[in-house]
């Protein structure tokens, strides 16, 4: 039986090699989930572009009333050329909406959740409680809650992708430690609250390409068995 190939030429021995970005994915175990019952991780790949181009409808990330100019949030107004929002809009209406909840409920630290609709994308923004700096993993159980509903029965609103709320800048997501928490944690915070979609990682994680790492969520049992044995 023949070597099957990855490139056309020469390609496949000139890719070998240690580069810098890279992961080691392992397979995965279909067995034991029904359709839409896994989060898909999307290993490498560029979400902005695929936001771009169209590949979703709607889009989760964070959202605070004081600077986004440095989350994905400020780049998606700036580049879908049909919408109206712009940074500082996007700023101002979390500014607006949080002084007017503000107002009824004083002591209410609910993550809420609002919509940017840019015509071809939407956008599902968690905002940042009042008073802090950062959201906590309470923060993104209860706003992820709140944006299952919303996806609920609502086929306009798919396909979704999340961004996974690691290596933010405007809107960093801390634990009970006061540092990130794992990626596994995130992503079993996520679907605990119900969500499906599709998450892209942090792409600093694109480099940890001495750890194996899955494409979907839940991982294999074995990943459990294995952490158990090592204890």
């Amino acid at each position: 039986m023949s070597e099957i190939r990855l490139y056309e030429g020469d390609a496949d021995a000139l890719m070998t090699g240690d580069h810098a970005e890279r992961v080691s994915l392992l397979p995965g175990d279909s067995s034991g989930f029904s359709a839409g019952e896994r989060l898909r991780i999307l290993w490498g790949q560029d979400m902005l572009r695929d936001m771009l181009d169209g590949r979703y409808r709607t889009v989760i990330c964070g959202v605070n009333e004081e600077d986004n100019s440095h989350g994905i949030v400020a780049q998606l107004v700036h580049l879908v050329t049909s919408s109206q929002w712009t940074q500082n809009t996007v700023t101002n209406y979390a500014k607006v909406f949080q002084e007017s909840v503000s107002v009824h409920a004083a002591h209410d630290q609910e993550p809420y959740v609002l919509k940017y609709d840019l015509d071809s994308i939407l956008i599902l923004a968690l905002l940042r409680p009042r008073g802090k700096d950062h959201f906590s993993l309470q923060d993104l159980s209860r706003g992820f809650a709140t944006i299952t509903k919303m996806l609920r029965d609502r086929r306009d609103r798919q396909p979704v992708a999340t961004v996974s709320f690691l290596g933010a800048r405007s809107n960093r997501l801390i634990n009970e430690k006061g540092s990130e928490p794992s990626f596994e944690r995130v992503l079993r915070t996520m679907y605990q609250s119900g969500y499906r979609g599709d998450v892209y990682p942090a792409p600093a994680l694109w480099s940890k390409g001495d750890v194996g790492v899955f494409a979907t969520y839940p991982f294999p049992e074995g990943v459990e068995r294995m952490r158990q044995g090592s204890s």
